[in-house]
């Protein structure tokens, strides 16, 4: 293709472009002019950066210019209704194509947009005619569900946008569909130019090593449910909650429906004001409960991934992500639901119950997207695993055990198995010393927080997480490892920190308060 490359300066319908918009649309036309008719590019541009403004004006000047139809497809009604908004907006009449669309009077539209299987269907069966279709903008690209329809456009230049350029099928990596990427604005610097409001993120660890991975790349529903409807991990959610984001607007992200009732349940029991939605709910359900968010300061919506597209509700003020995911995508999807920026919102917050910000990064960090565009095994197969994100965790003793210690400096409580390791295998010692440094440690701890012997032998059994990590880090420092070991081993600790205690209580004791225990 190649004419004239249209400007943006002169007033229009629609919407001010702000100038990193502009330059998007500047370096998408420059492409169209010596590219083959058949070119596919992929454009790229962070969530809230405005891609549907983008290709609503791209699709006007492209009318205007070219004078060929546009064809825009997304994979979610709710999108084909906010896009054929959008671009009467841009004074573009349009057709929505779904399942209950005549086609008529198709020769009086330029522009249609359609979901993809109705389109799937409608080409199929030869009753759409594509033939004056000169450009076709897939929205949300990352999904695999369209590439099924790109030999019915192999005369059309295909415009793929995303926020994240990496396919949601790691077998069908996006190189293999799209010729080239532009890369668009920054998420840190529409942040600074206050476009987008700041991420403050809240990791708290979690121990994921039960989840398992399923076919598509990501972890299974199953696996996932198994961990985070259990009492702990929902205790966590809403301890979590109540230290970061009690009294903001909140979404909650699960993976699993069954996830998200415990957490409606959780909530409910906890007096806060909450509403489960899932893929199951009426559109009448789904309309009346988003009503209620959007009219409510402190809501809170649990649900299982979808609001994570076609969902904007600048209020937000907290995300939470309740789940782990493997997806890049998937991750700065989530986080994105927060990221409108308001008159009274330059900022909200993020808490992550799924390593996620270890797995990833924080949100909008520099991340070459053209690298992982050409390259996405290289980027996925250098994503820590869950055990080597585990590894780096300090295990932290619940905040009711906590409380049994408050006699113990917080820098004290924490005992550093695989330095005592190496400090011990340089010294030339057996490897056991670690083992009973770490059990004179957590006999200190009984002790300065007991009276007699029978107090300190009641704190040690209150010691079990503790101790689990401990020995589960030194079976990784020894390279042995099978349940049986590591089961035999925390079995043996604890009945050693027992006897420990019964025998140098006194002088324990003695060496913490520089005199004997007083006898009642």
């Amino acid at each position: 293709m190649s004419t004239t490359t249209p400007t943006t300066t002169n007033k229009k319908p629609g919407k001010d472009l702000y100038d990193y918009q502009k330059e998007a649309l500047h370096n998408i036309f420059k492409s169209f002019e010596n590219a083959p008719e058949n070119h596919h590019l992929l454009f790229q541009l962070p969530t809230g950066g405005g891609k549907t403004v983008i290709f609503s004006e791209i699709t006007r000047q492209f009318l205007k210019h070219y004078k060929k139809k546009v064809l825009i497809m997304t994979h979610r009604i709710e999108l084909c209704k906010q896009t054929a908004k959008m671009l009467k907006e841009f004074a573009v009449d349009n057709k929505i194509i779904d399942s209950k669309a005549s086609l008529d009077d198709q020769g009086e539209y330029d522009c249609f947009v359609a979901m993809v299987e109705t389109l799937n269907n409608r080409l199929n069966d030869d009753k759409l005619d594509i033939s004056d279709v000169g450009l076709v903008i897939i929205d949300e690209a990352h999904y695999n569900s369209f590439t099924k329809l790109f030999k019915f456009f192999d005369k059309s230049f295909i415009l793929g946008v995303t926020a994240t350029p990496l396919s949601s099928n790691i077998k069908l990596p996006m190189k293999d569909n799209y010729n080239d990427l532009i890369v668009g604005e920054t998420i840190n610097s529409l942040i600074e130019n206050e476009y987008l409001a700041k991420a403050n993120v809240y990791s708290y660890n979690v121990g994921l090593t039960s989840l398992e991975v399923g076919a598509n790349g990501d972890y299974t529903v199953k696996s996932s449910e198994d961990l985070y409807t259990n009492t702990d991990m929902l205790s966590k959610l809403l301890q979590a909650y109540e230290e970061r984001a009690k009294g903001t607007k909140t979404l909650i992200f699960n993976n699993g429906i069954n996830t998200s009732l415990h957490v409606y349940d959780t909530f409910k029991r906890a007096g806060y004001p909450i509403a489960h939605l899932d893929n199951t709910n009426t559109k009448k359900e789904r309309d009346l409960i988003l009503k209620w968010f959007k009219n409510t300061p402190n809501a809170i919506i649990t649900s299982v991934s979808i609001l994570t597209t076609g969902f904007d509700e600048p209020s937000v003020k907290s995300i939470i992500l309740n789940r782990a995911t493997k997806s890049l995508t998937l991750y700065y999807q989530m986080i994105g639901r927060g990221s409108r920026i308001l008159p009274n919102k330059s900022e909200f917050n993020v808490i992550d119950l799924g390593n996620n910000f270890h797995r990833f990064g924080p949100w909008g960090a520099d991340l070459d997207w053209q690298r992982m565009f050409r390259a996405p095994n290289f980027y996925l197969d250098n994503l820590l695993s869950d055990e080597e994100i585990e590894s780096n965790f300090r295990y932290e003793l619940p905040a009711d055990v906590k409380e049994e210690f408050s006699n113990t400096k917080e820098e004290d409580l924490y005992f550093d198995v695989k330095r005592v390791y190496i400090d011990a295998i340089q010294a030339g010692e057996s490897s056991k010393k670690v083992l009973e440094r770490s059990i004179e440690h957590h006999a200190k701890m009984c002790v300065e927080n007991s009276e007699d012997v029978f107090d300190a032998l009641i704190l040690a059994k209150k010691l079990g997480g503790d101790i689990d990590d401990r020995i589960h880090r030194y079976s990784k420092c020894i390279c042995k490892s099978t349940h049986n070991f590591i089961d035999w081993l925390q079995d043996d600790y604890r009945k050693k920190l027992n006897s420990h205690l019964r025998n140098n209580f006194d002088e324990i004791y003695e060496e913490i308060f520089g005199h004997p225990p007083v006898d009642e």
